[in-house]
């Protein structure tokens, strides 16, 4: 993998990898977090909106230009990036790549279509009231995160994404959208010295002198609120219900990595993981439940998710406790230790044989952290990870007097 910085600011890395597919990710450093004055949601209305028509490219072009060519196009925001990403033939990553880099230094906005896309982003927003397994879990994160810029949602209310408008969307961009809050990253079957050539000189055509850069992220204090335990009476057949506290940070290097560890083991997408086995392999009480460690710039959320019939809610939330305490109480045995270790690298090691997978992990990295770390340099770190490390991670995350709690009947 070779990694690097254009002259413009731009961060890239290129890595070969796959076959006759080739992967391409552009990054922008401007999630969620960093909308300040503008309207709430306008980072993720950007990101369907930035598709509407470059300086160069019509939105019809845009829509067509590489799926004539067998390839995908697609976009995501999160609180605290937004990412432009494409799957192409590694014959047309240059295509690919130069697309991908347009949309981010010349959308064009027309209001036009601007009017369009307000209703099928409000309609996305009135979904999640069909969907309450994801709503309580973005409910329960604004709560916990309230008065932080992390603690706003992604896709606004439906009264703030009327009001914005395409000027407000040039501004945001302008403001944002800059080389050094970008990283280009590559995964693809072709020489890695030819890619990053290819990638330099794209960059030094795309930016000249003229381009500013962007204000350093304020990163901003997380205070801890004090702990919340809320009901909302939503009248759904199944309860959905998130336990959960904040957790160490992206750049908290002691912390998460035995964070990332004691949430496989609770509740990872193994079926032998403690709350799978406890509550669905071995009772059946809910279809589903899963842990997540989402890893912020300030903070991280570690957030116990599940859903169930009403009459199973007291089961689960004993079944909950009794797990957590388990991990605070027990040591893991040096065996179930190394057991855990080496189910969490097999995991990786599958996720990140994925092409897209690697693409958005590089960018994300590269914007933080200025490098990516090396498959050798993440599997030390999990090794390093002692079974005391776990156990007073579990204990000052799920501390009975700090975690929070919310349920919709």
């Amino acid at each position: 993998m070779l990694i690097g910085k254009a002259a413009c600011g731009l961060r890239y890395a290129v890595r070969r990898g796959g076959n006759a597919v080739g992967y391409c990710s552009l990054t922008i450093k401007c999630g969620t977090r960093d909308e300040g004055v503008h309207h709430s949601g306008i980072a993720h209305f950007t990101e369907h909106t930035i598709f509407k028509g470059t300086s160069k490219k019509s939105a019809r072009v845009i829509n067509s230009y590489l799926e004539r060519l067998g390839g995908d196009l697609n976009a995501f925001t999160t609180k605290e990036e937004i990412v432009l990403h494409s799957t192409v033939l590694k014959e047309d990553l240059g295509k690919a790549a130069s697309l991908l880099l347009g949309l981010a230094t010349s959308p064009l906005f027309p209001e036009e279509q601007i009017a369009i896309e307000k209703g099928v982003v409000i309609d996305e927003i009135n979904s999640y009231k069909d969907s309450p397994a994801d709503d309580v879990y973005d409910k329960f994160e604004e709560a916990l995160l309230s008065g932080h810029p992390l603690g706003k949602p992604i896709l606004g209310t439906a009264a703030s994404v009327k009001k914005i408008s395409s000027k407000e969307l040039q501004e945001f961009t302008q403001e944002r959208f800059t080389p050094g809050n970008m990283a280009l990253a590559i995964v693809a079957d072709v020489d890695e010295k030819k890619l990053e050539s290819q990638v330099l000189k794209l960059a030094e055509k795309v930016f000249d002198s003229s381009w500013k850069e962007s204000p350093e992220r304020e990163l901003l204090p997380v205070t801890a609120i004090e702990s919340f335990h809320r009901t909302v009476d939503k009248r759904n057949h199944e309860v959905n219900a998130v336990i959960g506290n904040l957790a160490p940070s992206l750049f908290d290097a002691q912390g998460r990595f035995p964070a990332i560890l004691l949430g496989n083991i609770m509740g990872g997408p193994a079926s032998n993981s403690l709350l799978n086995d406890l509550l669905r392999e071995r009772n059946g009480w809910v279809y589903g439940v899963e842990t997540s460690y989402t890893q912020y710039s300030e903070t991280g959320v570690m957030a116990i998710s599940l859903g169930c019939d009403k009459c199973n809610l007291a089961k689960c939330q004993e079944g909950v406790g009794k797990v957590i305490r388990k991990m605070q109480d027990d040591l893991l045995s040096e065996s179930s230790l190394k057991a855990a270790k080496k189910q969490l690298l097999g995991q990786l090691a599958i996720s990140s044989d994925n092409g897209e997978t690697q693409c958005h992990s590089m960018g994300k990295s590269l914007l933080a952290f200025g490098t990516i770390a090396s498959d050798k340099e993440n599997r030390e770190a999990i090794e390093a990870v002692t079974a005391a490390q776990i156990q007073d991670t579990a204990r000052i995350i799920f501390n009975p007097e700090k975690v929070s709690s919310l349920i919709f009947l």
